[in-house]
Formats: structure tokens, C-alpha cells, sequence
């Protein structure tokens, strides 16, 4: 696999967890990453740090995701420091309830919704002026395995991130054309993250029993198959999505 030697890489939420181990492994394949994040600047600061000590180009870039205007700046940081941005991860999570539709409130799910679909518009939108220009592009959309296999109390996020899987295959179709390939990433249960502090250690065990490969995945398994979408080689798969959860569910 050659990486994506040269090319530029955004990747949303890359402060910690899925985000972090992604921008680090895609740095060690040659490619220059910008590490976005919303609150937390010492723990970028630190991912660019070790990417950079290893001999790579990283630097981090405050944005809100949600905020289109926040979004175009840092875009233009981007492009004029390194030009256009070449590869798109984005995993930024936005908040979202843990609750049952019968007590959730239509704030709760259609704010989801919203935000979910509205981040990814706005760093899509940002990022293909250049991709298209060029003819050549990688985008990469975390999903979640519960966006097809539900989970009590999780309907907000499975919802969003369904709709995030449906947007993903009309932009593959949309883009292929013009050499830009869109794919989708949905794990299942992943240790170290955010969304873990959500699962007790009662049903984790459950997880663990019915999953093959007897784990949880980490998030080096998730930035495995990102960095596999995002290289320079795997130019002839789009619209596809690459479930990660050790065969706890098989499509």
C-alpha cells in the first residue's frame, strides 16, 4: 500500500480516540494532517507533537464542525498553508441523548439529525472545491454499526448516522465522476472513546461473548480501515461501508 504520500488529510475530531490514532497513522503513511478539534487544544497540540516527533507534518486547527463559517476558515488556514485538502475523515461526534423514543423530546432527535447531517454538508461543501478541481479525492464518514443494528436507548445516534450512510452513497454517485470516492467506516463497540463511557460493563461483556474475534475493537482497527479508504490505491470502491465490529453483526 503506498499511502497517500504528499497529499493533505482533515481529519474532524482528532484530539483523542478514533480521530487521534487515524491522524497518526495516516501521518506515518506520508500524508500531512490536520488534526481539527472543538474544545480540546493541549490534547491536539499533543497528537501534532508526537506526529511531528516522528518525523511527519501535522498541525491543529479549532473549528466547529457544526458552524459552516467555522468550517470554511479553518479551510482556508488549511489551503493557505498546504493548499487544498485532499483527503476528508470526518469523525467528529456531536452530542446526542441516551434514551428511549417514548421519553425522548423531538429537540433531542431532530437536533441529532440536524447537526449530524449539517457537519457533514459543511466540511463536505468545504473541502471539494479542490478535490474537484484536481479530479481526485478520498472522503471518509464515520458511521456506526447501530445505524442498521439497534441498540436500546440509542435511536438518536443510529438515526443520524443512517441518514449520514444514505447521504454517503448519493455523494459516491454524485462525485465518481470527477474521481472523488465517498465511503463510510461504522464500527461497532470501540474501547477507548467517547461512546464507550455509555456502555456498562455488563452489556460490554455481552458484546465481547457474541462477537467472533472475542473483543471489543480498538480504535486502531477503525483507523485501519480509514487509512485503507483513504489511500492512494483503493481507487475502485465507493458508495461502500466497511462494518468494523470483530463479526458481533456480518452484513
Amino acid at each position: 500500500m503506498t499511502g497517500t504520500t504528499g497529499r493533505v488529510a482533515l481529519v474532524t475530531g482528532a484530539s483523542s480516540g478514533i480521530g487521534a490514532t487515524t491522524a497518526r497513522l495516516l501521518a506515518v503513511r506520508g500524508t500531512r494532517v490536520v488534526v481539527n478539534y472543538l474544545r480540546g487544544a493541549a490534547a491536539a497540540e499533543e497528537v501534532v507533537a508526537g506526529i511531528e516527533a516522528a518525523g511527519c507534518q501535522a498541525m491543529a486547527v479549532q473549528a466547529d464542525v457544526r458552524e459552516e463559517a467555522a468550517v470554511e476558515g479553518m479551510a482556508e488556514q488549511v489551503r493557505a498553508a498546504w493548499g487544498g485538502i485532499d483527503v476528508l475523515v470526518h469523525n467528529a461526534l456531536v452530542p446526542y441523548a441516551v434514551k428511549s423514543f417514548q421519553d425522548m423530546t423531538w429537540e433531542e432527535l431532530g437536533g441529532k439529525l440536524d447537526a449530524e447531517m449539517h457537519s457533514a454538508f459543511a466540511v463536505t461543501k468545504a473541502v471539494l472545491p479542490h478535490m474537484t478541481e484536481q479530479g481526485w479525492g478520498r472522503i471518509v464518514y464515520l458511521g456506526a454499526g447501530l445505524s442498521r443494528r439497534p441498540r436500546e436507548g440509542m435511536v438518536a445516534l443510529g438515526t443520524a448516522k443512517a441518514a449520514l450512510e444514505g447521504l454517503a452513497r448519493y455523494l459516491a454517485q454524485e462525485l465518481g465522476p470527477m474521481g472523488i470516492t465517498v465511503n463510510v467506516v461504522a464500527p461497532g463497540a470501540v474501547e477507548d472513546t467517547r461512546m464507550a463511557v455509555v456502555i456498562d460493563d455488563a452489556v460490554k461483556q455481552r458484546q465481547v461473548a457474541a462477537t467472533p474475534l472475542g473483543r471489543l475493537a480498538r480504535p486502531a482497527d477503525v483507523a485501519q480501515a480509514i487509512a485503507f479508504y483513504a489511500d492512494e490505491d483503493n481507487s475502485f470502491m465507493t458508495g461502500t461501508t466497511a462494518v468494523v465490529n470483530g463479526g458481533m453483526a456480518m452484513y
